[in-house]
């Protein structure tokens, strides 16, 4: 498929989110690192990883992350909502694709470990993540 796409001179828009705060737009890609609070974005993904694993392992029952290494665009707009708002505002992001497996338990714990409610437009609903929670009951 992907060599049908390039010798018909077809692209795919890549996979962003973008968050807006004080009347800016924001927009990241996977793996982005164009933006000014690059490093502190990545620095509270990483804190939020931590946090994660603290809860998960003082909890018995609690659903295994498999893999939180990726940086996808959701992460690093989510990050950034979480550096720039007051602590327990709404982070509200829009994404053009769907949300991965990956993300959506990660933005699960998110809104856990830091009682804030996530809410995540995508290609196809919007979800609302909260203490642990998404509106979709994990069916997207």
């Amino acid at each position: 498929m992907r060599r049908l796409m390039k010798e018909r001179g077809l692209r795919k828009d890549p996979g962003c989110s973008y968050v807006e705060h004080k009347d800016k737009v924001h927009l990241f890609f996977a793996d982005d690192r164009s933006h000014p609070q690059t490093r502190s974005i990545y620095g509270t993904i990483v804190e939020l990883q931590g946090l994660m694993d603290e809860k998960r392992n003082s909890k018995i029952g609690e659903v295994v992350i498999e893999s939180l290494t990726g940086y996808h665009s959701e992460k690093l707009a989510i990050a950034f909502g979480l550096l720039n708002t007051e602590i327990g505002a709404e982070i509200v992001v829009f994404k053009n694709l769907r949300v991965c497996e990956d993300c959506h338990v990660f933005i699960k714990s998110v809104s856990r470990v830091t009682n804030r409610r996530v809410v995540v437009r995508d290609a196809t609903r919007f979800h609302h993540f909260e203490g642990g929670l998404c509106s979709c009951n994990d069916y997207w």
